[in-house]
C-alpha cells in the first residue's frame, strides 16, 4: 500500500466525523451516557463480553439502540472473549439478532467468529487482538474489519505511522483504568485462580501487593502494589490524536457507575467540541447538550493520572503505595488538635472522603464528620499531622450534584407554517433534511397578532420530546385560531411523525466486504494467539499459520515458565533501578500467597515479562 501524503491525510481529516465512545455497564448507564454527549457507546450482552459483570439482556440492548439512534449515536456490542466450541452457535445467532435490531457493529477478539455465517455487520478488532504493529493492522483491514482498537501503550509517532499506511478506522483509549499488560496477553489471573481475563473474568492481580527480590534473595521492596497503574488521561492530547489519525476516542469503564460516566462524558464532550470547532470538523452524532453542572474528572474516581506512552517513554506510571482512588489534592495540614485539623483554602463538606499518606507511605482514608470554616473534624485523626498532604477522594457535594443533575440533549429542528386552501400546513425539518408535515383546518381569529403569538409559543414547547425548535418561519395571510389543546396535538403529531421518519431513514451500517483470506504476518503461533476453538484454528491455518500451542486457558495449570504478562511498564524503571547493578537478576516477584514469578527484562525493547514458576 502506498504511503499517504500529509495532504491526503488533511483531506481525510476534513471528510471524517469524530466519535466520543463511552462505556455502559447497563441500560440506565447507557441512557445517561447518550444524554451526556456520547457519539457512540459500547455495551455487553449477558455473555461473551470481556467484563462478565457487565452483561445485559437483548431487550435492554434493543431499547438502548432505539434511544441512541434517535440522536444518531452508534451502539457497539462487545463480544470480545475467546469462545468455546459449544458457544459458537449461540454467538452466531446473537450476532444475527443484533444485526436485525440495527446494532452498529460488534467488537471481537476471537477470529473463530469470522468462520461463522455472519450478517454484513461491521467488525471491530478489540484491543485484545494485540493490534501493535502496522503489519497486524494491515492484515485486519484486508481481512474485512472496519476498525481496530489500538493498544493503550501506543505513542503518537506509532499512531501517525499506522494512519499513513492504512485506511482503516482507528480507535484509541483516552481515559480510565490501564491494564499493566498488553491487552489479550495477560494470563496471571487465569494462572493464579483459573479466572481468565480473555473470558471476561479477570481477578485483577495487578491490584494486589507484591514483594520484589533479586536472584540472591535480597529484598528490594516489600508489600507494595508494584503492578498497579495510574489511570489514563489524554484530555490534553485530543488535538494531537485527531491530527495523527484517530477518529474514535474511547473512555474505559464498563464497570463504572452512572455518576462517573456522566462526568467523564460531559468533560470530554466539551473538550472535544472545542477542538472540532477550531478545525471546522464534525462529530458523528446529533444534539444540543446542556448540563446543570460543571464536569471535572479530578472529582471522580481516579488513581492519579498519566498520559502513559503517548509521547514516549515515561517514569512514575504506577501507584505502588495504593490501589484505590486518590482523588484531588487539596492542600497541607496547617495545624492539628485532638479531634480536628486546620487546612487553608479547602472547600470541604460534611460527608467528604479524604485520604493521605502515613509515615509508612501507605494511603489512609477517612470521612469528614463536620466542617467549621478551615477546621475539619474527621472520623479519625490517626496519622494526620502538621504538613500532611490531604487528598479528597469522595466529593459529596459534587456526587450529589451529579446524582440530581439535569442534562438535556435535543435535536435542533426548524418549523415552517404555510397557508393553503384547506387550512394550514405545518413542517418540522431536521438537519438531515427529514421533514414531517401535518395539515389542519382552523378558525379565523379576531386578533391576528395575539393568535400568531399563541401559536408560536405553544409549538415551541417541545420539552417532552427529543426535539428543540431553533427557527420558526410562519407565513399566513389570515389570523389562524386554534385551541391550545389543538396546538399541543399538532406539535405532538409533528414530533411523532418526524421521529418515525428519522428512524426509518437511519443508515444502518453494513460491512462492505466479505471476509478475505490473506497471509497472516506471523507464521508460528503459540498460546498467545488465544486460539480456543476449532473455528479459530481453521481461520489461522487458512492464512498459513503453524499452530504450536492452543490458548493458555486450555491447560493453565500445566504450563511451566510461561510468559504470563508482557508489559511496557517496567518495575526497574519505576523504582529507579535502570542501569543499577546493585541487585542481581533475575528478579522474583512474590504475591500475598507467597507464590513466586520470575521477572525478565528486555532492556533494548524496554519491555518487562513476568513468567510462571
Amino acid at each position: 500500500m502506498r504511503l499517504k501524503s500529509d495532504r491526503e491525510l488533511k483531506t481525510e481529516l476534513n471528510n471524517t466525523q469524530f466519535e466520543l465512545l463511552v462505556p455502559a455497564n447497563n441500560k440506565n448507564t447507557a441512557l445517561c451516557a447518550i444524554k451526556a454527549g456520547a457519539d457512540a457507546i459500547y455495551i455487553g450482552y449477558s455473555k461473551y463480553g470481556a467484563r462478565a459483570q457487565a452483561g445485559n439482556t437483548l431487550d435492554d440492548i434493543v431499547d438502548v439502540i432505539e434511544f441512541a439512534h434517535s440522536f444518531r449515536v452508534k451502539v457497539y456490542i462487545t463480544i470480545n472473549t475467546i469462545l468455546k466450541d459449544e458457544e459458537l452457535n449461540q454467538v452466531e445467532k446473537l450476532i444475527w439478532k443484533l444485526y436485525q435490531h440495527k446494532a452498529d457493529g460488534i467488537i471481537i477478539q476471537d477470529m473463530g467468529i469470522l468462520e461463522l455465517n455472519l450478517p454484513p455487520i461491521p467488525l471491530i478488532a478489540s484491543t485484545q487482538c494485540h493490534n501493535n504493529t502496522v503489519e497486524k493492522i494491515k492484515f485486519l483491514e484486508k481481512t474485512g474489519f472496519k476498525r481496530v482498537i489500538l493498544p493503550r501503550e501506543i505513542s503518537l509517532k506509532e499512531i501517525k505511522e499506522i494512519s499513513k499506511n492504512t485506511n482503516i478506522e482507528l480507535e484509541c483509549f483516552i481515559h480510565g483504568a490501564l491494564c499493566v499488560s498488553y491487552s489479550g496477553q495477560c494470563y496471571m489471573s487465569c494462572k493464579i485462580g483459573s479466572r481468565s481475563a480473555n473470558r471476561g473474568e479477570c481477578a485483577q492481580p495487578c491490584r494486589k501487593k507484591y514483594s520484589l527480590k533479586d536472584a540472591d534473595g535480597k529484598i528490594i521492596i516489600k508489600d507494595k502494589y508494584l503492578l498497579s497503574m495510574k489511570d489514563l488521561n489524554l484530555s490534553n492530547k485530543l488535538e494531537d490524536l485527531i491530527l495523527n489519525g484517530i477518529t474514535s476516542f474511547k473512555i474505559e469503564g464498563r464497570l463504572k457507575n452512572e455518576a462517573y460516566v456522566i462526568n467523564t462524558t460531559a468533560f470530554y464532550r466539551k473538550k472535544l467540541d472545542e477542538i472540532l470547532k477550531k478545525y471546522g470538523l464534525k462529530k458523528s452524532s446529533q444534539g444540543i447538550i446542556e448540563y446543570s453542572f460543571e464536569p471535572d474528572i479530578h472529582k471522580t474516581f481516579n488513581r492519579g493520572y498519566t498520559d502513559f506512552y503517548i509521547t514516549g517513554e515515561k517514569n512514575d506510571l504506577a501507584t505502588i503505595n495504593y490501589t484505590g482512588s486518590s482523588g484531588e489534592y487539596t492542600g497541607k495540614v496547617k495545624s492539628v488538635k485532638e479531634k480536628s485539623f486546620i487546612i487553608d483554602n479547602a472547600d470541604f463538606n460534611n460527608g467528604d472522603g479524604i485520604c493521605f499518606f502515613n509515615a509508612q507511605n501507605e494511603l489512609i482514608g477517612t470521612y469528614i464528620n463536620k466542617v467549621c470554616g478551615s477546621e475539619i473534624f474527621p472520623s479519625s485523626m490517626d496519622s494526620i499531622k502538621k504538613g500532611t498532604k490531604i487528598y479528597r477522594n469522595y466529593n459529596k457535594k459534587f456526587e450529589d450534584e451529579l446524582k440530581n443533575c439535569v442534562i438535556k440533549r435535543k435535536i435542533p429542528v426548524k418549523l415552517r407554517i404555510r397557508q393553503i386552501n384547506t387550512g394550514l400546513i405545518f413542517f418540522l425539518e431536521d438537519e438531515e433534511g427529514n421533514i414531517a408535515g401535518f395539515i389542519s383546518e382552523y378558525d379565523i381569529a379576531q386578533n391576528k397578532e395575539k393568535a400568531l403569538e399563541t401559536l408560536n409559543r405553544q409549538l415551541l414547547k417541545t420539552g417532552g420530546s427529543e426535539f428543540v425548535i431553533i427557527n420558526t418561519d410562519i407565513k399566513v395571510k389570515t389570523a389562524p385560531f386554534f385551541k391550545i389543546s389543538k396546538i399541543n396535538e399538532i406539535r405532538r403529531i409533528l414530533c411523532d411523525n418526524l421521529r418515525k421518519i428519522r428512524n426509518k431513514n437511519y443508515n444502518v451500517p453494513k460491512r462492505n466486504s466479505k471476509i478475505v483470506i490473506c497471509e497472516y504476518p506471523q507464521k508460528v503461533l503459540d498460546y498467545r494467539a488465544n486460539i480456543y476453538n476449532k473455528k479459530a484454528e481453521i481461520f489461522y491455518k487458512k492464512r498459513g499459520c503453524e499452530i504450536k500451542e492452543y490458548a493458555f486457558e486450555t491447560s493453565p495449570k500445566t504450563k511451566k515458565h510461561a510468559v504470563l504478562m508482557t508489559s511496557k511498564y517496567c518495575i526497574k524503571k519505576q523504582l529507579g533501578l535502570c542501569g543499577n547493578n546493585q541487585y542481581k537478576e533475575p528478579f522474583v516477584l512474590t504475591d500475598e500467597c507467597n507464590k513466586n514469578y520470575l521477572v525478565a527484562f528486555s532492556c533494548l525493547d524496554c519491555v518487562m515479562n513476568i513468567l510462571s514458576d
